[in-house]
């Protein structure tokens, strides 16, 4: 099956994932707006009340992303992996896919264990590999490590995800034996992998400058419906004695800042949810090949015991 047939049949999970996304998007911004206006005309503070609101909503999100969304990425993962391993598969793709992270993960507190040590292990191979960036780069080390490390954050992000979907494929593994495995492909097929970094960062890339500029124009509109509330939050921003360019406590640099985070907090759900699956399929199918053309062993593992702790203990449970 080619990458945009898995896709489209995985197409489910992304459009119950935004679902969820969107309505943790509005719960942010529509509190918010309520802790400003009461907070405002109660005690003519409303940036304190915007805040209150925010973080109400940001609780009532974090809770939502974490039990529900990210369900539906584990059983996406999960199919791409079935869809990459098996070819096409009969019945309901994304009941399917739930029932899997269910089979294999028997309770949500064991699959967010598995996902921590994952990305544990990842950002620790990571680290490895800043620091000989830091120590190549000289006097100029500090600056090539902090671009390493941006570089590194979005391949860890990726990698982790491969590493569940190979978690899936191995389901007559225990998830701990096939998360040292696949944090062993890693390992040794580095160069395989890294041809997937133009397809993971032009592709961001793109999405960030479409989608961002779209819903900055657009959220830019929106703002301009209501002069009255962002000549109150410019205001009380120039007031509030935090070194604010000057440009952004007026109404039109408030409405401006306000668009752009806006369209970045959109730009990310809709990149997350419909433009990274899209990438992960390709970067997951060279992954699961490195994999399965060579498997790693217990020989293996003595690679990384060195190099991650989280690795080593996870490894010595194995025993």
């Amino acid at each position: 099956m080619s990458n945009k047939e898995i896709y489209s049949k995985t197409l489910g999970f992304s459009l119950r994932r935004l679902l969820f996304d969107v309505l943790a998007f509005v719960a942010i911004a529509v509190l918010g707006l309520i802790g400003f206006v009461i907070t405002e005309k109660s005690a003519d503070q409303g940036m304190i009340g915007l805040l209150i609101g925010s973080l109400i909503g940001i609780i009532i999100a974090v809770f939502v992303l974490r039990y529900v969304s990210y369900a539906f990425k584990a059983g996406q993962i999960a199919m791409i992996t079935r869809f990459l391993t098996e070819g096409d598969v009969e019945g309901n793709v994304v009941s399917e896919g739930i029932r899997i992270v269910k089979e294999r993960f028997l309770t949500v507190a064991a699959f967010y264990a598995a996902t921590r040590i994952i990305k544990g292990i990842f950002n620790e191979i990571g680290k490895v590999i800043i620091n000989v960036g830091r120590s190549v780069g000289g006097s100029k080390g500090d600056s090539v490590g902090s671009a390493i490390s941006s570089v590194i954050q979005v391949i860890v992000s990726y990698l982790s995800d491969c590493c569940l979907g190979w978690v899936f494929f191995r389901k007559n593994e225990s998830s701990a034996k096939a998360t040292c495995e696949g944090a062993v492909i890693f390992f040794k097929h580095g160069k395989t992998l890294a041809k997937n970094l133009g397809r993971v960062f032009g592709m961001g890339l793109a999405s960030f400058v479409v989608i961002g500029g779209v819903f900055t124009g657009i959220f830019y509109g929106i703002a301009n419906l209501f002069p009255e509330q962002f000549a109150t939050l410019s205001a009380e921003l120039a007031e509030s004695g935090e070194e604010i360019p000057s440009f952004f406590a007026t109404p039109q640099g408030a409405m401006l800042a306000a668009s752009l985070i806006a369209a970045v907090i959109l730009w990310n759900i809709l990149h997350s949810v419909f433009v990274r699956p899209f990438i992960l399929t390709g970067v997951l199918r060279n992954y699961l090949e490195s994999g399965k053309n060579d498997t790693p062993d217990e020989s293996s593992f003595a690679l990384l015991d060195k190099t991650s702790g989280k690795f080593a203990k996870l490894h010595g449970q194995l025993a």
